[in-house]
C-alpha cells in the first residue's frame, strides 16, 4: 500500500473515530451497536447513518481531539518543523475561544498564565495527576509527519509535544508508542508484532504498565483505571485493532467499550486508518465529517481539507526535530 494511503487513513480515520464516538461519550458499553446493530445500516437520504450527532455535537462534527491535531499539523507545516512555543500558542488561542469540549487538565495548563515550557510541569507538581489521554488523542497528525523520520526522532517528537500539556511521563510514553506504531505501519510492518520491540524503548518506570495493557491476552474489561487515562486508552485502541478485521469493525468495537468513546475511537481510528488505508473508511462516515477550529476566524475543515493536510504531512520530510525552537 502506498504511504500516502496510510497517511490519509491515519488522519481521516482518527477524525472519523472522534466524530463517531463523541455522541456516546461516558455512555454504557454496547450503546453504539445497540443503536446501529448492523454495519452500513439503511440511512435516510443525505444522512450519515452512524454519524448521528448528539450530546451537543452535530452529525460528523469532530471534537477537541481532532481540533488540536489540526493545530499541531498546521504548526508543523507552517513553521517547517517542531516549534513547541508555536504549538502551545495555537493551543492557547484555541482554548481561550471557548471550544465546546476541552479537558480539565488541558484547560488549566493552557490558561494558567505560565510560559509554554513550565505550564504543564507546574500543573503536575501541584496536582500530581497528569496521565490523561489528552496528548494521545491529538497525535495522529504528528505521527504521520514524523513517520518518515527515524524511530528515535518520531518518539522524541511525540514526548516533547505531549509534554506541552501533560507533565506526567506516562502520557509522554503512551504518545511515543502511538507515534512508533504509525511509523512501523508505514513501513509495511505489522504494528502488533512490533510491540515487544517498542516496549523495550519505554522509560523503565512506565514499561510494565504499558506491557500489561498491550499484551495479546489483555481485554479492556481488565483495566484498573477509566479509559480516560492514557494507558488503558491506548491499550483499548490496540485491542480493537487486534481483535477485528476491518476499519469499521475496529471503530465499532472501540465505541462499544463506553467511557471516553471519542478519544478511544480517535486513537483506534488513527491506528486502523494507517493499517487498512483510506479506502477502507466508509464513505458515509467521511462525507459529513467536519472539524471546526474555534478561535481561528470561524474556519471549518472538511474531508478535502483533511486529505490535503494528510498529503502535506505525509510528503514533507520531517527529519530530526530542530534544536533551536523549544528544547
Amino acid at each position: 500500500m502506498k504511504r500516502i494511503q496510510r497517511a490519509a487513513g491515519a488522519v481521516v480515520g482518527s477524525a472519523v473515530g472522534d466524530a463517531l464516538g463523541a455522541p456516546f461519550e461516558f455512555g454504557p458499553q454496547g450503546a453504539f451497536s445497540a443503536r446501529f446493530p448492523a454495519p452500513g445500516a439503511p440511512r435516510a437520504p443525505g444522512a450519515g447513518g452512524e454519524m448521528c450527532g448528539g450530546g451537543g455535537w452535530d452529525p460528523g462534527e469532530a471534537t477537541d481531539d481532532t481540533q488540536m491535531a489540526v493545530l499541531v499539523a498546521e504548526s508543523l507545516l507552517e513553521r517547517g518543523g517542531l516549534d513547541l512555543p508555536d504549538i502551545f500558542a495555537r493551543f492557547q488561542r484555541w482554548a481561550a475561544s471557548g471550544p465546546k469540549d476541552i479537558g480539565l487538565q488541558t484547560e488549566d495548563v493552557l490558561t494558567n498564565g505560565m510560559p509554554w515550557d513550565l505550564a504543564a510541569a507546574i500543573h503536575f507538581q501541584v496536582n500530581q495527576r497528569a496521565a490523561g489521554n489528552g496528548s494521545l488523542m491529538r497525535a495522529s497528525t504528528s505521527a504521520v509527519h514524523f513517520a518518515a523520520a527515524s524511530q528515535e526522532a518520531t518518539m522524541d517528537a511525540a514526548r516533547r509535544i505531549a509534554a506541552l500539556t501533560h507533565g506526567d511521563r506516562a502520557a509522554w510514553e503512551g504518545t511515543a508508542i502511538f507515534h512508533e506504531l504509525i511509523r512501523v505501519t508505514f513501513e509495511d510492518t505489522d504494528p502488533l508484532t512490533a510491540l515487544p520491540d517498542i516496549l523495550a524503548l519505554m522509560h523503565p518506570d512506565h514499561r510494565g504498565r504499558y506491557a500489561t495493557v498491550l499484551a495479546p491476552d489483555w481485554h479492556p474489561d481488565q483495566a484498573t483505571e477509566f479509559n480516560g487515562a492514557v494507558w488503558p486508552c491506548l491499550g483499548s485502541a490496540v485491542w480493537a485493532l487486534r481483535t477485528t478485521t476491518s476499519f469499521e469493525d475496529a471503530i465499532r468495537a472501540a465505541i462499544d467499550l463506553g467511557g471516553d468513546t471519542d478519544t478511544v475511537a480517535a486513537v483506534t481510528g488513527g491506528l486502523a486508518g494507517a493499517y487498512y488505508g483510506l479506502d477502507a473508511i466508509p464513505a458515509h462516515w467521511t462525507q459529513p465529517l467536519h472539524v471546526p477550529l474555534p478561535g481561528f476566524d470561524g474556519r471549518v475543515l472538511h474531508l478535502a481539507d483533511l486529505l490535503h493536510l494528510a498529503h502535506r504531512l505525509g510528503t514533507t520530510h520531517a527529519g530530526h526535530p530542530p534544536t533551536d525552537r523549544g528544547c
